[in-house]
This record gives structure tokens, sequence and C-alpha cells, in this order.
């Protein structure tokens, strides 16, 4: 059984500060669950491009709001609404008031990885 809480992951090398948010990692490889769950924060104001080419991952939105594009389409997302882009598929991740996801990740992330924010590159794993 494993049991880990927020607090416990809070300060330690799997508390990823991403410029736009953090991801707090709940669950990593070294668990041997075969998937990464991450507690995401997107604080409010920001537009991050992301790209995961190695990773799927679906982000299910649990408090606050904002909204996920690509470049054919765009979605709002509230509490109670889950997106899961293709592996490689770029998109843009925003928040005017703040947002927070419940992230899972396959294959897992080791725990250590971060975003790299950069607007003239997609951020990704």
């Amino acid at each position: 059984m494993l049991i880990r809480t927020l607090n416990d992951v809070i300060g330690t090398a799997h508390d990823a500060d991403w410029g736009n948010g953090t991801s707090r990692r709940l669950v990593v490889a070294a668990d041997g669950r075969g998937f990464a769950v991450t507690d995401t924060y997107v604080r409010p104001g920001t537009v991050t491009r992301l790209r995961f080419d190695r990773h799927l991952e679906a982000c299910y939105c649990i408090e606050g709001s904002g909204r996920v594009e690509t470049d054919a389409d765009a979605w709002d997302l509230e509490p109670g609404t889950l997106y899961a882009p293709d592996k490689g598929e770029e998109h843009r991740l925003s928040s005017t008031s703040g947002m927070r996801l419940i992230c899972v990740f396959n294959p897992p992330l080791r725990g250590d990885e971060t975003h790299d924010s950069d607007p003239a590159r997609p951020s990704g794993y």
C-alpha cells in the first residue's frame, strides 16, 4: 500500500515549479505502479505551450478554471472536466484565475522533470 500526502511532496525533489505553476508528483516511476499522478497548479494569468513526446497524459480539473487549446480547437476547463492530448500533441494551457488539475502520466514520470516555459519551443518530457 502506498500512502503519500501532498505535504509529503511539497519542498522535495518531486515538487517542480515550472514557472507558470507547480507539479507535485504524488506517484512516480520509482513507486512501481506503471503510471504517475501529479497535483498540478496553473498560476493565474499564464499561458504555457506543452507537448509530451514520451508520455500520454490525462488531466482532470478539480479547482478553478482555464482553457486548453490546439491549433484546431479550444475547450474551457472547469471542475469536473478532463482533457487528454495525444502523445506529441502540442497544446496551450491557460488560466486567468488559477486552476488545479490531477494528472496521470504513462509511462510514469521520474518525478524530477521540469517544464521549460520558453515561448519559442513547447515544453515537455
